[in-house]
């Protein structure tokens, strides 16, 4: 099998098939790591609110749509995605732990490096194993069908880490909605206090920690924690 890193987009089945989507933003996000590294402050936290938009987005289509076919098609595809699915998991711990840390606080730095760590293994291991297995089992046109739905829903989708939220259907599902309104309006308003006038700073800064406890408290609700794996459940 050869790694989709490797493959032209013709070769992955046009610039519509999933696997070419899938690049595009592994190359985006390998863009965006390489800022926050490179970065301090203000710029660094506008760095990592651009990789948040562009991780659970899809993370999410991709344990929505694509994981679903995976296990479908390929034998061992439970294992295959259930691998996956446990680093969004440790992600999603990850990045609420570093949100809760101040930016002088000790800890800080070793959860940011971890975090870019399990973000650059995941590209990995979707890219050089999960993806050409899928490629070898489905047409061009079944992976430009599945493209288009999973560039759906990943426009849809939640922009904010969930680690109770369960990783995969009904759960994930019946959470996208709700979750996704709270995280693009917090994501609204931190980009606005970063870059607006000091003075309106912490009103803004409240009104998304006020969104915070409402979507840590939507996504505690039963039906949100359905079809979760055990071992990728916080629980509550």
């Amino acid at each position: 099998m050869r790694s989709v890193s490797e493959q032209t987009v013709t070769e992955l089945g046009g610039r519509w098939s999933v696997l070419t989507r899938q690049k595009l933003d592994h190359v985006e996000l390998d863009r965006l790591l390489t800022t926050v590294g490179d970065t301090t402050g203000a710029r660094q936290r506008l760095a990592l609110i651009r990789t948040y938009r562009l991780v659970f987005p899809h993370a999410f289509a991709e344990e929505s749509v694509l994981w679903p076919v995976m296990r479908a098609v390929l034998p061992d595809g439970h294992e295959l995605t259930l691998r996956v699915e446990q680093e969004h998991q440790e992600v999603n711990e990850l990045v609420t732990l570093l949100e809760g840390l101040g930016p002088d606080h000790p800890e800080r730095a070793e959860v940011l490096e971890r975090l870019v760590t399990v973000l650059r293994d995941d590209v990995r291991d979707e890219e050089d194993e999960l993806l050409p297995r899928l490629q070898e089992k489905l047409s061009p046109a079944r992976l430009r069908a599945l493209g288009v739905a999973w560039e759906a829903v990943r426009r849809s989708a939640p922009t904010r880490p969930h680690p109770v939220v369960a990783r995969r259907p009904p759960g994930n599902v019946a959470a996208a909605l709700p979750l996704t309104v709270t995280d693009r309006l917090r994501d609204g308003l931190e980009s606005a206090a970063l870059r607006g006038p000091d003075a309106a700073g912490p009103a803004l800064t409240a009104a998304s920690r006020t969104l915070a406890r409402a979507a840590g408290a939507m996504e505690r609700l039963p039906v949100m924690r359905r079809g979760e794996d055990p071992s990728t459940s916080r629980g509550a």
